[in-house]
């Protein structure tokens, strides 16, 4: 599934739920779901620098792929780096540095959040849009 088709399909599921506090526990229960993070990737150098709360991400290269994994110490903020592990994992690296985050931002997703955890999806989307690049 390519990054347009996988936007539109977590959007859909999002916009299920009728109010924002359904679709925080959506959210944190996309957190709950990621794979286990090896105690040893949670090194300084893979903290997302600029979210509130503890952001591990440790990102590869695979098969003309870029690769996350992510962790976070806060569920809310695990949930959100969730979703930018299940729109860009497994895709091609141009189309990860390409991607277009309007229709996320336009979710509403930002506006409900603290200013702190909103401004954390901005620094998450770059550092991976940052890795993909590196990895060019």
């Amino acid at each position: 599934m390519n990054y347009k088709d996988r936007l539109q399909e977590f959007l859909d599921e999002l916009y299920l739920f009728q109010d924002w506090m359904e679709r925080y526990e959506y959210i944190i229960n996309l957190g709950k779901k990621l794979p286990t993070f090896p105690e040893e990737f949670k090194t300084e150098d893979r903290l997302i620098k600029g979210c509130q709360s503890k952001v591990w991400l440790a990102t590869s290269y695979q098969d003309g792929c870029l690769v996350l994994q992510a962790d976070s110490d806060s569920l809310i903020t695990k949930g959100l780096i969730a979703i930018f592990v299940r729109l860009f994992s497994h895709l091609p690296i141009q189309e990860v540095i390409d991607a277009d985050l309007t229709p996320l931002e336009q979710s509403g997703l930002r506006e409900h959040l603290v200013p702190m955890r909103a401004n954390a999806l901005h620094t998450m989307s770059s550092q991976i849009k940052e890795a993909a690049k590196v990895m060019i």
